[in-house]
């Protein structure tokens, strides 16, 4: 009796111990990949353009991968070499606005001319922005 006591406790133990270790998921965890994963969900793509004499010449064009929510200038500081004044671009990429001259740096957001600075304009997905620097007309 003791016997067979004995087995059927020492068969249930492997059966548990079998089961037990199938159970267990292989596949590691990778924070990084999940933390990646994360925030791929959360960007989207914009693409800027920066021209000069309404278009004649692209200086520049990047498509670049966004949080949802970004606003503009801290996109254009993070992506761009830029100068402001007063919230307002005064030079991207090494080419300066020329007052003398009346050309300003003007930029229009999905073929519209913005309403708010680039310190104000919040970016939204597959958004088109075009900085020009021509002569305001």
């Amino acid at each position: 009796m003791k016997k067979c006591w004995l087995r059927s406790i020492s068969f249930i133990l492997l059966l548990g111990f079998i089961i037990g270790c199938s159970q267990q998921d292989s596949t590691p965890i990778d924070e990084d990949q999940t933390e990646q994963a994360a925030q791929t969900e959360n960007e989207e793509e914009v693409v800027i353009i920066i021209s000069q004499d309404h278009g004649a010449e692209v200086i520049a064009e990047k498509e670049i991968s966004i949080e949802e929510g970004a606003i503009l200038m801290d996109v254009m500081k993070e992506n761009f070499e830029i100068e402001e004044a007063d919230g307002f671009i005064t030079s991207i990429e090494g080419v300066s606005q020329d007052a003398d001259a009346g050309k300003y740096w003007l930029y229009e957001i999905n073929g519209e001319m913005a309403s708010v600075g680039a310190n104000e304009l919040e970016l939204g997905a597959e958004d088109t922005v075009t900085f020009d620097l021509s002569s305001m007309e």
